[in-house]
């Protein structure tokens, strides 16, 4: 098979699947190196660009999904009607975010850590394709696990979860004690 070849056949397995596929699986479909994958990618995206096309491959941890463009998505969303992407409540970023960075986690962890119940946050978030299934925990009861998707690193622009800001450290966060201390203060003041 010659190099076009392989470029069409990515091309035919990333258009077919509509999904994020595997890195590996698309080296075992083709019958070739990573190197030599991460160049067949290149070579097309660059192929895609050349010609204006709205497409584009993006890579997602260790997958790579066949896209469109960026500033396509107010037409597709138009056409499309997505009532799926519907801006994400308070409650629901306060979710991600815990299991964002901390993965993978029980509802029962979630609900701990904001002090409220999470399972219908949780569901909401897993019928929108943020949120997954990521197993059992083994402890008992063996509470279902949560991780987030291919689709959250898409909505959030990042290529993986390496690229999530990093959390505040305790020095630079403000306590209740140093809320109380600045309260007293300008009770004094005033």
């Amino acid at each position: 098979m010659n190099i076009d070849e392989k470029i069409s056949v990515v091309e035919a397995i990333l258009f077919s699947s509509g999904e994020p596929i595997d890195t590996e699986r698309l080296q075992e479909a083709i019958e070739v190196d990573k190197v030599t994958l991460d160049k067949l990618i290149n070579l097309l995206n660059d192929r895609y660009s050349n010609s204006n096309s709205a497409l584009v491959i993006y890579r997602l941890d260790d997958s790579f999904q066949l896209g469109t463009r960026e500033e396509y998505a107010p037409y597709i969303k138009k056409a499309m009607e997505t009532k799926n992407n519907s801006k994400l409540l308070q409650a629901a970023l306060e979710v991600l975010t815990i299991i964002a960075y901390n993965q993978p986690v029980t509802k029962g962890f979630v609900e701990h850590v904001r002090g409220v119940d999470s399972s219908s946050v949780v569901n909401s978030l897993v019928e929108k394709g943020l949120l997954e299934e990521a197993g059992r925990i083994d402890v008992p009861g063996r509470p279902i696990a949560f991780k987030t998707t291919a689709n959250f690193l898409r909505s959030f622009k990042l290529k993986s979860l390496d690229e999530l800001p990093p959390l505040p450290n305790q020095e630079t966060q403000i306590t209740l004690d140093d809320i109380d201390e600045i309260n007293d203060k300008q009770e004094i003041n005033e």
